[in-house]
């Protein structure tokens, strides 16, 4: 291994970078000649569209590209190690690798439940990444974890210690993922999408953590996200890539005020505003329209002309809640309880409950969203998988068009599930791994009995995929043959294909970038009037819920907190539960980017 001494405070430079993959005879440079530095102290954030290359460039500073069919075929990663001098990482053993991986560079990986193994504990799997590293007893490793589970805010360590991945909620595995990360204190921590599934005052104080750890350890930070709010208040550098490519980069505050590419000003312009509703959210394609050949021509329209065109008038607001109002609810939730045993006498008597929903009543109008919004934990997936039967109710009443459905048995609950249908939060473990996506889509098609035959079906298919803004050739891939947004869209596809009329969304755009979450809403509401659909939008994103929402309910810890219009609720919040959720999202305004940066050189000392 090629070593040289450490010099000035870069710790690491990644210079013109290409990583291919090959899939029968298509090579695609999935990193195309990327270029940029981490230094001591300094997170760089970077942003783009799903599927433009920020999780292969992690993956490729790991080693941890697959091969076949990936490969970096160019380039250097340059890292300076604490114990190794200044290596090169493409040149470097995989013994050598190992021992950086989790040592000296840490990652937290954006799908937890795929990251973790089922097999072992949340504590194990945290305690063995403990123990490979460092010299220490087992004991010293069991007190480490339970030390970072509660830095990381997870309720009650002990527990979470002793529980298999499956037992805990999708935000409590991406906290053990943080954890493992920063167990060796890390000095470059490649975040991707590290918060992607917290609520948001978790999210905050995850943030809050990792810039402590950060100013502790000097330590670099490559942060990968969809939400440009949180690079906002951040960063201090933003790398903005596109189809393999840099089209952009520079200190946050800049690109912020005055950005340059028409891709930046896309992303820019995709975030749901809170200050005003519309009914259609800005994509990148209103910017620029890219050729065949891949040349990129700027659309000269800009932000405020873009807004003024789709914003929703107070008025049309209004009329369009009394058109709801003035009909019979498609749904009626009443006093439902979904209640876990927690604690048993040796008679095998219930002394406690986890009450996980607890006396939760509303209405889902004909045609409306619903938007559910909570922290992490707060009864929200419980609840939607408790109307859908999923999860048997402890106590209560669920009313579908007039029908008492609470105690159907499942042969009569198969029918309805056709009309009532979930996208899962999670889209890739909702994804079989073993068949084509095709397949994946027609399945349920088959069980239902719609199309006569599997000719017919495939044609539905073929539909179903271009209407979600996927590609026909499509229809023969595997699910991990594609990014997370594409796997969404699928999931999507899916939901749709027995032609539902009621549709749960249990934090469907939650792994997405901010800009095909974009498309993702969109196309969610353009759905919603072509085929008149009614949603319940679960989401720990206030922002999202506000903008998809008719109607906003806030729970914590099992019980509805508020419920009212989106916007008054937002704009007038009725208890100081959604007063906190709302000042912990990231705004992402040059006053809150000129404040953190204030606030992060006064912690550095710099004056």
């Amino acid at each position: 291994m090629e070593m040289m001494e450490p010099t000035g405070g870069e710790l690491l430079d990644i210079r013109n970078l290409v990583t291919e993959f090959r899939s029968g005879e298509e090579t695609v440079k999935a990193v195309n000649d990327v270029s940029f530095t981490v230094r001591k102290g300094e997170t760089v954030g970077v942003v783009g569209e799903s599927g433009s290359g920020k999780s292969v460039t992690a993956l490729s500073v790991m080693r941890l590209i697959p091969n076949p069919p990936g490969k970096i075929t160019g380039g250097e990663i340059i890292y300076h190690s604490r114990t190794k001098g200044i290596v090169d990482l493409t040149k470097v053993s995989e013994k050598d690798m190992r021992e950086f991986r989790g040592n000296e560079i840490g990652m937290i990986f954006q799908e937890p439940m795929t990251s973790l193994n089922p097999v072992y504990t949340c504590g194990n799997q945290v305690m063995e990444a403990i123990m490979l590293h460092q010299k220490v007893t087992k004991q010293e490793a069991v007190n480490r974890t339970l030390r970072l589970f509660d830095e990381v805010l997870l309720p009650n360590p002990a527990e979470i210690f002793k529980k298999y991945p499956h037992q805990i909620s999708g935000g409590q595995k991406q906290r053990v993922m943080i954890a493992m990360a920063m167990s060796c204190n890390p000095q470059v921590l490649i975040a991707d999408e590290p918060t992607t599934a917290l609520d948001v005052t978790v999210q905050k104080t995850i943030l809050d953590l990792m810039l402590k750890l950060q100013r502790e350890h000097d330590m670099g930070i490559i942060f990968i996200t969809h939400d440009l709010g949180v690079i906002a208040e951040l960063a201090d550098k933003v790398v903005v890539m596109y189809k393999g490519r840099i089209v952009e980069q520079g200190p946050v505050m800049e690109i912020f005020a005055n950005p340059q590419h028409p891709y930046t000003k896309g992303l820019l312009a995709c975030r749901p505003p809170l200050n005003r509703r519309l009914h259609y959210l800005p994509t990148v394609s209103d910017f620029m329209t890219v050729a065949d050949d891949g040349t990129i021509t700027e659309n000269k329209r800009t932000v405020t002309d873009i807004i003024h065109d789709v914003e929703v008038t107070p008025e049309q607001r209004r009329a369009q809640q009394e058109k709801l109002r003035a009909q019979e609810p498609m749904l009626r939730i009443e006093n439902i309880r979904t209640w876990y045993p927690t604690q048993k006498t040796i008679l095998g008597k219930t002394i406690a409950w986890n009450k996980a929903v607890d006396d939760v009543s509303f209405e889902v109008y004909p045609g409306e969203t619903l938007g559910l919004v909570g922290e992490s934990g707060c009864g929200k997936t419980t609840l939607g998988r408790t109307i859908l039967r999923l999860i048997e109710p402890t106590e209560g009443k669920i009313i579908f068009d007039g029908k008492d459905i609470t105690h159907l048995p499942a042969s009569e609950m198969r029918p309805l599930r056709k009309d009532i249908q979930i996208i899962f939060q999670d889209p890739y473990s909702s994804l079989n791994p073993r068949i084509t996506i095709g397949s994946a889509i027609m399945e349920p098609m088959r069980v239902h009995g719609i199309g006569a035959n599997d000719k017919e079906r495939k044609e539905k298919v073929m539909e179903l995929l271009r209407r979600v803004n996927m590609n026909e050739a499509h229809f023969h891939r595997y699910p991990h043959e594609f990014s997370g947004g594409q796997r969404q869209r699928i999931c999507i596809a899916r939901a749709l294909a027995l032609n539902p009329r009621f549709i749960i969304c249990d934090e469907s755009v939650s792994a997405l970038d901010v800009s095909v979450q974009a498309q993702v809403l969109n196309l969610l509401n353009e759905l919603k009037k072509d085929f008149g659909f009614t949603y319940i939008f679960i989401s720990h994103d206030l922002s999202v819920v506000k903008f998809m929402s008719d109607r906003m309910v806030v729970m914590n810890k099992g019980k509805i907190e508020e419920m009212g219009d989106a916007d008054e609720v937002y704009a007038n919040p009725g208890c100081e539960y959604t007063r906190k959720l709302i000042n912990a999202i990231p705004k992402g305004e040059l006053e809150d980017i000129r404040r953190a940066m204030v606030e992060k050189r006064m912690r550095m000392g710099i004056v």
